[in-house]
């Protein structure tokens, strides 16, 4: 970790961490008991559909605080070079070992537990996975990203990432919506090339953010562009429930976008941060947390799920924790000389 430390950045880090582990819990419980319950009831549902938008936040953070921290870096040859063995390759391998790891896992817990579905624990164990080959991708193109976007004025980057959300989001949004209305193929013809795509713009976000190109914008409205974003996520949900209609709240969902966002930007405004060395601590293990949480909630979903309580309470149990334990034991293993630093991928 660098010595100077940006304390906002550091609770945008904690936040994000703890509502990926906050999503992964409430996902485990509601998943686990759809079986057994056929009708939830109605606070049970709007929790469920309201966690969503609350665990969807953690991702887009993480992208935001990549793009704050890397994108305005001036990188030449040499630092190419560093930058893809210090961070590309390095990932790279932990991935790797992370995959056998929980490829190992879901081999003994499938037949330790006769009863648990294969393919349903393996969703569990490998759902947030999918990250690691798109962050990798992300970290290849930084330098050359870095590059383009330190050639122009921000007022210009700003406009070609509008360009892009619409593409992004707006455009597969409104398919969406007629896909609902039983008006099928809509859909447009476009490639967004060398954009990232919707990650891609998370990341610029982050960096526009850096260049200060929201500061005129008051907070009363980011507060209000945060809420109306969680309303229409909620109601969006609701209603595709409704209509029986398999929405899953995603990335892509352009409210997801503004809502996290708008957060981001209102964070960075913060000045001091308040119990700061706990949330360094909480952001210092964070990306160890999330590389290792999954190994505990495989056991730990059959002992929640028994007990007498509703689902919204079993998620928060869960989710508490989860955060206990993926802690404890990553600060066991960083002790581990060199093999734990490396394993949990700690700088």
């Amino acid at each position: 970790m660098n010595k100077t430390r940006i304390e906002w950045i550091d609770l945008v880090r904690a936040i994000a961490i703890l509502t990926v582990l906050y999503i992964h819990s409430v996902d485990g419980i509601y998943i686990i008991s759809s079986d057994a319950i056929l009708n939830l009831t109605f606070a049970s549902r709007i929790f469920q559909f309201a966690s969503l938008f609350i665990g969807r936040i953690g991702v887009p953070f993480f992208l935001m605080i990549t793009g704050y921290l890397l994108l305005d870096r001036v990188y030449d040859d040499e630092k190419v070079k560093k930058f893809w063995t210090k961070n590309c390759k390095t990932l790279i391998i932990v991935t790797i070992i992370w995959a056998l790891i929980y490829a190992v896992s879901l081999y003994f817990v499938s037949n330790k537990y006769a009863q648990v579905n294969t393919v349903e624990a393996g969703n569990l164990l490998f759902s947030h996975m999918w990250y690691m080959p798109m962050i990798i991708g992300m970290y290849l193109s930084m330098p050359f990203v870095s590059k383009a976007v330190g050639g122009f004025d921000k007022q210009t980057i700003f406009q070609a990432t509008v360009i892009f959300t619409i593409l992004a989001f707006l455009i597969p949004f409104i398919s969406l919506l007629c896909d609902m209305e039983g008006i099928h193929n809509i859909t447009l013809q476009y490639c967004l090339g060398f954009s990232g795509g919707i990650y891609g713009v998370y990341i610029i976000l982050g960096y526009l953010v850096k260049k200060e190109m929201f500061k005129k914008i008051s907070s009363k409205y980011l507060w209000i562009l945060t809420i109306v974003s969680f309303l229409f996520c909620l109601l969006m949900q609701y209603y595709a429930y409704i209509k029986g209609y398999n929405f899953i709240l995603w990335y892509e969902f352009p409210f997801i976008l503004t809502g996290s966002f708008a957060l981001f930007e209102l964070v960075s405004r913060m000045g001091s941060v308040k119990f700061y060395d706990e949330i360094k601590f909480l952001s210092k293990y964070s990306f160890a947390v999330f590389l290792i949480h999954n190994l505990f909630r495989i056991p730990l979903l059959p002992l929640i799920v028994d007990l007498p309580f509703t689902e919204p309470v079993k998620a928060l149990i869960l989710w508490i924790l989860l955060i206990i334990f993926s802690y404890v034991a990553v600060v066991i293993i960083y002790r581990i000389p060199k093999f734990g630093k490396f394993l949990l991928y700690m700088r």
